[in-house]
């Protein structure tokens, strides 16, 4: 029987971290009180197999964190990251702008993910008044942004000397080729 992704609000004891969310660093980074701000703006996405979390080229505001399960990301249909840790966040770029989502994210397994409205939290929350709690929030996602950045970079390098070693190969085959005519 299938069951499509279901939404659900989260409901939590005020000032307290449930147990499922303690140790993900994204709500590590807050105050006990922007944490309860941080969970009022967020809901519970139960998502089965195959279940579109994100579409490429849609847009949205939410911030996706991994709390179990296992999820694919997709750009143009070539998957490029495949995410099963507790406490993995997708999404993070909707924070940063109105831009049209980048990639498709599809559950690969039953997942559970916390879903941050960062427009509802700023709504709750305006920006202007509340500078320490943006200040500890955009510091987690340019962390996150430069991490991510840093390992595009190593496997950017990788790929250069990968595809360098086979244009020398190529050229080897050339020349054998040539002096064996």
């Amino acid at each position: 029987m299938f069951f499509p992704m279901r939404e659900f609000a989260y409901i939590h004891e005020e000032g307290a971290v449930p147990q499922g969310l303690k140790g993900i660093p994204f709500l590590a980074h807050f105050e006990r009180a922007h944490l309860d701000d941080i969970l009022y703006s967020s809901s519970i996405l139960e998502c089965e197999p195959g279940d579109a979390v994100i579409e490429e080229g849609g847009t949205g505001s939410r911030i996706y964190i991994l709390t179990s399960g296992e999820v694919e990301i997709s750009k143009k249909g070539e998957r490029l990251a495949v995410l099963n840790n507790v406490g993995d966040i997708f999404g993070e770029l909707a924070a940063l702008g109105d831009e049209m989502r980048s990639a498709t994210v599809r559950a690969i397994k039953p997942t559970l993910l916390l879903a941050v409205d960062q427009k509802f939290l700023q709504d709750i929350k305006p920006k202007h008044e509340h500078p320490a709690f943006y200040a500890a929030f955009y510091e987690f996602l340019g962390r996150l942004t430069a991490q991510r950045l840093r390992a595009t970079s190593d496997l950017l390098s990788r790929m250069e000397a990968r595809v360098a070693d086979l244009e020398e190969e190529v050229q080897e085959l050339r020349a054998q080729q040539l002096t064996s005519v």
